[in-house]
């Protein structure tokens, strides 16, 4: 995948007047700097200080140029002084691309015995910046808010994650998603408005018939599958009958001949996400399985069966949790361990769990599939790396609005082998407890698709949902079934009345 934070930046804008003459104002630009520099050090975007905002036009003109800056993925916010809110009206009115409110100050400890009125003059982001929250919140502006000394771990980390947010954002602005045909039939989780999705979220669903990616399979060179092979040899146990000379080898060369012919299909339009369905495979040989694998761990998303919002998901964690420990992967609940204080939930597909979710070299086989109609499909057969902190995130349509369900999870190890389980898998115990989690997630109407994210932590999922105004359910340690279901009450009021008539 190639690094999707590469010529990416975030502005950093200071606001300020001209009460205060030129030297508080350059003393502003210098501090504020300052903290730009300290916000550097862990961020994943680059951080562009800009000059120091001191009046309406210049605001507007500000966030009119974000705006427009496709290498813009977000503003970070600081009043230094005290900025008159009003000078903001049109600016934030006008901006569209994510915003963070710092409320810092320039420095940590408080000089007591010299702070004179200068100093105080100078050192106002303490009311400064709640004269600009309260005009935020009075215009509804969707932000998130940082809170400390930009030198602090935890501001920088929260600085870093709403930068990783802001790029999961900007994702879904840009992503294009090409379903290979329709979804499964008589499916309903998996529907949803494609409109409304584009509207909403910037995402562009549309379908491609199974047999222009077959076309696009059989225009592969034999060279090219011969060199895809041997990598596959090389990164993997392959099975005794898929290699070179094996009475299987054929199976590999179609699954090799499948990856390429997807990926250049993909490539060559610009799309980030796909779908296929084990319903509609029109000519060819076997339902993708490794192809697709191997696709998700360079960094697209997909869905199985047609569920695009899925692909939607798990390409925004590829984006979000780009360079951290871990991975992402199109997940599906399958089945449970019930015995009593055992409980735990065992996650599988029929073939399409990206590799990134385990450091242990998976093994490359083939077995019947029993779905399809189809050869048997070459696959990667793995567990998934246990791992305290993980979640399991759906995406829903509710027909006003979309809505994320995120439920904390811990990966741990099956109780037992699966040797006769031929296909990867990951077993979780959810949080509060099996019983809470389940009956909430019914609750929320949350999908049996998911997307299983290891690197990417809640709080980035919450600062997305706020960038995106997606309403969001979270089942974790705190959750019980009656706040959760009165908090889903509340959200239907307010979805409905926030949406108007």
């Amino acid at each position: 995948m190639q690094n999707p934070f590469t010529g990416k930046r975030l502005y950093f804008v200071t606001g300020s007047q001209d009460l205060y003459g030129e030297e508080t104002l350059r003393q502003v630009a210098e501090q504020s700097s300052e903290v730009a520099d300290l916000l550097r050090e862990a961020c994943p975007l680059e951080i562009v200080w800009l000059p120091v905002l001191k009046d309406r036009e210049a605001i507007r003109r500000l966030a009119l140029d974000a705006n427009s800056d496709d290498s813009c993925l977000g503003v970070i916010a600081w009043m230094h002084t005290f900025s008159p809110a009003k000078m903001w009206i049109q600016g934030l009115d006008a901006l569209r691309k994510p915003l963070l409110h710092l409320h810092t100050q320039a420095g940590v400890e408080l000089p007591w015995d010299t702070i004179d009125m200068d100093f105080m003059n100078l050192n106002q982001a303490a009311h400064g910046d709640r004269e600009f929250a309260y005009l935020a919140t009075r215009l509804g502006c969707s932000r998130v808010t940082v809170v400390g000394h930009a030198s602090h771990p935890h501001v920088q980390e929260k600085v870093a994650r709403f930068a990783r947010a802001a790029a999961g954002w900007q994702a879904l602005q840009t992503m294009r998603v090409a379903r290979f045909g329709d979804n499964m039939r008589n499916v309903a989780v998996t529907e949803g408005d494609k409109t409304e999705a584009e509207l909403a979220l910037g995402v562009s669903v549309n379908t491609w018939g199974v047999n222009d990616l077959v076309a696009a399979v059989d225009s592969v060179a034999d060279a090219e599958v011969d060199a895809l092979c041997r990598t596959y040899e090389e990164l993997y146990e392959v099975q005794p009958c898929l290699r070179q000379g094996g009475e299987r080898h054929d199976s590999l060369r179609y699954g090799a001949r499948l990856e390429i012919g997807l990926r250049s299909f993909l490539e060559e339009s610009g799309f980030t996400a796909f779908t296929t369905n084990f319903e509609d495979l029109g000519g060819l040989r076997q339902l993708p399985g490794l192809a697709v694998q191997r696709l998700m761990a360079d960094g697209y998303g997909f869905g199985a069966e047609g569920d695009w919002k899925t692909a939607v998901l798990v390409r925004a964690a590829k984006v979000m949790g780009y360079g951290l420990p871990g991975g992402a992967s199109l997940m599906e609940d399958y089945t449970y361990e019930l015995s009593p204080g055992r409980e735990k939930i065992l996650g599988a597909h029929m073939l399409e769990i990206c590799p990134s979710l385990t450091e242990s070299k998976p093994l490359l086989e083939v077995h019947p599939l029993g779905i399809g109609g189809r050869e048997d499909p070459v696959r990667l057969v793995f567990t998934a790396d246990p791992t305290p902190e993980a979640l399991v995130v759906s995406l829903t349509d509710m027909r006003d609005r979309f809505r994320l369900t995120a439920n904390r999870v811990r990966l741990v190890a099956p109780d037992a082998a699966l040797p006769n389980l031929p296909v990867a898998h990951a077993v979780w115990q959810p949080e509060p407890d099996f019983f809470t989690s389940a009956e909430c997630w019914l609750s929320a109407g949350g999908a049996h698709h998911t997307c299983l994210s290891t690197n990417v932590p809640l709080p980035v999922w919450e600062m997305l949902a706020e960038i995106a105004r997606l309403e969001l359910l979270v089942i974790d340690e705190h959750t019980s079934l009656r706040g959760f279901k009165q908090e889903m009450r509340m959200n239907q009021v307010f979805y409905r009345l926030a949406r108007g008539l």
